[in-house]
């Protein structure tokens, strides 16, 4: 062999072995980065195992907080600057997204409102209210819990109504229970039936709502709104299983002063626009809502005066969405009635506007970019997919709510299970929803860590 066909040898050698080396430390890397999301994910699904060690790994983030929060759209007010009111009270509904939840899912969020919002007093324990609706007089449509907050003069007060529609999809989710059951749950890797069992409790419930669930869990935000509408918390039951007649002339003087709020997670997002329309289409057609009564309930009253509705018309309601999901959920679905008329609706001077539900329903679109099942809304969605009955105007707020983490020299990592539940949790989310953002009012801290972009409409 010459000298020439020995280098040659050698470098070939050489090359090879750089390569092995190259391709050894990418598995190491990419397997690093597989267990790393594997724990990640297994210690979101239990909350019961301690961070100790596994905490430096998962939290190795950067000392400065660097998480973006960008809002992009019109200035909004928040929650605050309404509770000081001479006349009417501020009442907010809550209303939960895919998986499981109880009664009082919401209770560490209101907490941490109420703090926000100096509200540091409570009326006593919450009221749970079994919901039902003449439409579905044989069907349990959850469960309402009302909390009553104040602060220490009472000079400000504010009722909480969280919505629990969960009993409506586990009677469905049954057909899943043989998968989590004994006879395979210790087959599986542990992690893996972790994820599993979440899996199993979250995706059926945008399927569920696509059925014939999706009228019974509108109902229940019918009827959440309906109270919330017509009674002040000493008129609320206490308990037991209520339905609330519709909006009469009684409840004008609420309907006039009270202000509404709604705050949504994931597929709720898509319930509360829903169960808008629902309503927008029911206070414009009663007739088709009342011909589906049975015979001995026709008589009842399941709408609003007209009065009432003349009310209602003149009010603004703000929607709060956490890991907003209107854009993925409206895929496949029928547009709504009325689309594409915002200006006949919307404006004083429109052909329609006495028969809109709504003065403006501002969507204020929470969505970490992290999060895998959270998306913006684009600028035209809401002439193109949503009733414009709603005169429904948009805002995006982009945030990282989960910690973006470096790991096993891998940059950029963010937990999607954080960042999809997390909201919540985030300060700069509850205190966008307490004071808004391009205001007096704005929090400090709102001023400090997030960027507001006016957009004209």
């Amino acid at each position: 062999m010459t000298l020439q066909q020995r280098t040659e040898s050698r470098n070939n050698r050489l090359t090879h072995k750089t390569m092995m080396i190259n391709a050894y430390h990418s598995s190491i890397k990419i397997i690093g980065l597989i267990i790393f999301l594997s724990i990640a994910i297994f210690l979101s699904g239990c909350a019961s195992i301690s961070k100790g060690v596994t905490q430096a790994l998962l939290e190795k983030a950067e000392s400065e907080d660097t998480r973006i929060c960008q809002v992009q759209g019109k200035p909004f007010a928040g929650i605050e600057p309404r509770l000081g009111k001479k006349e009417g009270e501020t009442k907010v509904l809550m209303v939960h997204g895919v998986g499981y939840h109880i009664p009082g899912y919401s209770t560490e969020f209101l907490e941490k409102l109420g703090k926000a919002l100096n509200l540091n007093s409570r009326s006593g324990d919450s009221k749970n209210i079994a919901l039902a609706a003449p439409l579905f007089p044989d069907q349990s449509l959850g469960n309402l819990r009302i909390t009553h907050l104040l602060n220490e003069d009472a000079s400000k007060k504010l009722t909480f109504y969280e919505l629990t529609w969960s009993e409506i999809s586990r009677p469905e989710k049954a057909l899943l229970a043989f998968d989590n059951s004994g006879e395979h749950e210790f087959r599986r890797a542990r992690i893996n039936s972790v994820l599993k069992t979440f899996i199993n409790d979250t995706t059926p419930d945008p399927i569920i709502y696509l059925g014939k669930s999706r009228q019974l869990i509108l109902a229940a935000f019918g009827q959440s709104f309906c109270w919330m509408a017509t009674q002040y918390w000493q008129d609320l039951p206490k308990e037991g299983k209520h339905v609330c007649q519709g909006l009469g002339d009684e409840h004008i003087d609420k309907l006039s002063h009270d202000d509404y709020v709604v705050i949504s997670h994931s597929l709720g997002s898509r319930i509360t626009i829903d169960g808008f329309q629902r309503i927008a289409d029911m206070l414009e057609n009663p007739e088709k809502y009342f011909s589906l009564l049975p015979e001995d309930r026709q008589k009842l009253k399941t709408a609003a005066s007209t009065k009432a509705m003349e009310v209602l018309r003149n009010k603004h309601v703000p929607v709060f969405m956490l890991s907003n999901q209107l854009p993925v959920l409206q895929l496949g679905r029928e547009l709504p009635e009325v689309i594409g008329q915002e200006a006949a609706y919307c404006e004083p001077e429109g052909a329609h506007y006495s028969q809109r539900m709504l003065s403006e329903t501002s969507i204020i679109a929470f969505s970490d970019p992290n999060d895998l099942l959270s998306y913006g809304i684009s600028r035209d969605f809401s002439e193109k997919y949503l009733d414009s009955r709603l005169c429904a105007s948009i805002t995006n707020v982009t945030i990282n709510v989960a910690k973006i983490i470096n790991a096993f020299n891998v940059q950029g990592l963010a937990n999607p299970l954080e960042a999809h539940v997390g909201y919540t949790n985030d300060e700069r989310v509850i205190a966008l929803i307490a004071n808004g953002i391009g205001n007096p009012n704005t929090s400090p801290l709102i001023k400090e860590r997030c960027e507001f972009t006016k957009i004209a409409e």
